[in-house]
């Protein structure tokens, strides 16, 4: 199994486990502090992002890049200068923003986000800062040498941690108000992020070829030429992660705002954008961990291609991955519409909400395809390409936003069809960048064979559930329509040729356990 196969496949196992995780943790602060807690924690969260970003400054894609090319050439001394670097740039970094977000709370709360209570959140978040600004050097550093297990275990360890607190951090603090209930939230949060760095430089000092400390400033003195080509791939990858991150930091500004020209008050604004962005949202972004995984391990693998010149190479890797992106994703849009309701029931209690996944759903295969597109991008220096695609995605999105939401006959669905406009605009001007890149070959009789099976197998779930367990438990008749959706799925795949029974082999757990002929 090739490197780039195989750190895909550790990323998707671990991206499984965190994402049944997160969501563990999810409904765990649903049901602990409701839709309202959960508004003021999505309010507060894109802040948190936005100093993030500032912090990472694109480094980390551009130490996975710079890293997998110096390692293609054995330059052991290059790599320690990348994260010598590396690691000067986000450690300065995070020592500026982390006060600036703390002496900043009290204006950000009371005046861009119409809600005083979210300044205790936006307290809680701020010593992680400088946590995960070293911890994404570090990934950055194992993700370019196509090493993907150190980077898959700090997830899980980092969730596992999280999910042992939440709960009773929650519950300590909610009799002192939901606003203190939500920053026990973001605390615990940071106490999971400080146990996954703790794994991630053991492994690192375990791992390592040389000596990091030793001769530490005069490498960062000597680094001039290593910040340069660190800077030309860091610069436009924040400046595209930037704009998400400051769209993300003004949508819950002009969601408050809209939802009050349109008469909503600021506590059901809170509400409503926390059935959205905490209990919908979640849900249909669980698939992105299979785009996270194959976005993570294109980037090295095609920097790699790329620096060889082997352009049929980097076309073989980006139809993989799209195509798996289609697969993966195309399952996860017809479980997610046809179980709408019931999948918001068994995991927090009522079915507040579903109404945003089957409007969104469907439109989501386009999210799907975006991080492996944008990974193409910056792996072939098109970094700023990707960013001018995401700033016109963003400045659409957070238009469309304040014009729906602004009117009473959209209010918060207005909020949801800008973001939807947003993210498909994007992936799209990403798939035509690509192709004035790459020649790349677009096989259109396998995406609509790949779409009948959808909705054929939408269609078996649909009948499943309304007709043939009707009077079943409600977890078993999700369960029982989920599997057998997902079971005709894959086999209608495999028949129609979409899965190859050679790529079957490639994995692991099948050519161990299941012999193919």
């Amino acid at each position: 199994m090739s490197k780039f196969l195989k750190g895909t496949f550790i990323l998707l196992i671990a991206g499984l486990i965190t994402r049944v995780l997160g969501f563990i943790n999810r409904i765990v602060i649903a049901r602990s502090i409701g839709e309202e807690g959960v508004g003021l924690y999505m309010m507060a969260f894109p802040t948190f992002i936005l100093v993030v970003t500032l912090t990472q400054m694109g480094l980390p894609v551009a130490i996975s890049k710079n890293i997998a090319e110096a390692e293609a050439r054995g330059n052991y001394q290059e790599i320690k200068k990348i994260l010598v670097v590396s690691l000067a740039i986000t450690i300065s970094l995070s020592v500026i923003f982390t006060p600036a977000l703390i002496l900043l709370a009290p204006i950000l709360s009371t005046t861009l986000f119409t809600d005083p209570r979210t300044y205790y959140p936006l307290i809680a978040i701020a010593p992680v800062v400088p946590v995960i600004a070293v911890s994404s050097v570090l990934r950055g550093y194992f993700q370019g040498r196509q090493n993907m297990r150190p980077s898959a275990i700090s997830q899980i360890l980092e969730q596992l941690v999280r999910i042992t607190l939440i709960a009773v951090m929650t519950s300590a603090f909610l009799p002192y108000g939901i606003e203190y209930a939500a920053a026990a939230a973001m605390v615990a949060s940071i106490i999971g992020e400080v146990v996954s760095l703790i794994y991630l430089m053991t492994t690192f000092k375990l791992k390592k070829r040389f000596k990091l400390r030793k001769n530490f400033f005069q490498f960062v003195h000597s680094g001039k030429k290593t910040f340069k080509e660190l800077m030309e791939i860091a610069l436009p990858t924040m400046g595209s992660r930037m704009i998400g991150s400051v769209a993300w930091f003004f949508e819950p500004i002009v969601v408050a705002n809209s939802l009050a020209i349109a008469g909503v008050a600021a506590v059901s604004a809170t509400k409503q954008y926390g059935l959205l962005t905490g209990f919908a949202m979640p849900l249909l972004l669980l698939p992105s961990f299979v785009t996270y995984s194959l976005a993570t391990s294109l980037v090295p693998a095609i920097s790699e291609a790329n620096s060889q010149k082997n352009h049929q190479l980097i076309e073989h890797r980006l139809q993989q991955a799209l195509r798996f992106a289609f697969l993966t994703g195309g399952l996860s849009v017809i479980v997610l519409y046809v179980l709408a309701d019931p999948l918001m029931q068994l995991m927090y209690g009522s079915t507040k909400g579903s109404y945003f996944i089957q409007i969104m759903a469907p439109f989501f295969l386009f999210y799907y395809y975006q991080g492996p597109l944008q990974a193409v991008l910056q792996a072939l220096n098109l970094a700023r390409a990707a960013m001018i695609n995401s700033l016109i995605g963003a400045i659409v999105k957070t238009a469309v936003i304040f014009l729906l939401a602004s009117q009473p006959t959209f209010g918060i669905i207005g909020v949801a069809l800008g973001i939807i406009v947003g993210f498909v605009l994007v992936t799209v001007l990403h798939f035509a960048t690509v192709l004035k890149k790459i020649a790349f070959s677009l096989h259109v009789r396998d995406y609509l064979k790949g779409s009948i099976i959808m909705v054929f197998s939408a269609w078996i779930g649909y009948w499943l559930y309304h007709h043939i367990l009707l009077g079943e438990h409600l977890a078993i008749r999700v369960a029982s329509s989920a599997s057998g959706m997902s079971l005709i799925y894959i086999c209608l795949l495999i028949i129609v040729g979409l899965i190859k029974k050679d790529e079957l082999k490639r994995i692991p757990i099948i050519r161990n356990l299941i012999p193919i002929r």
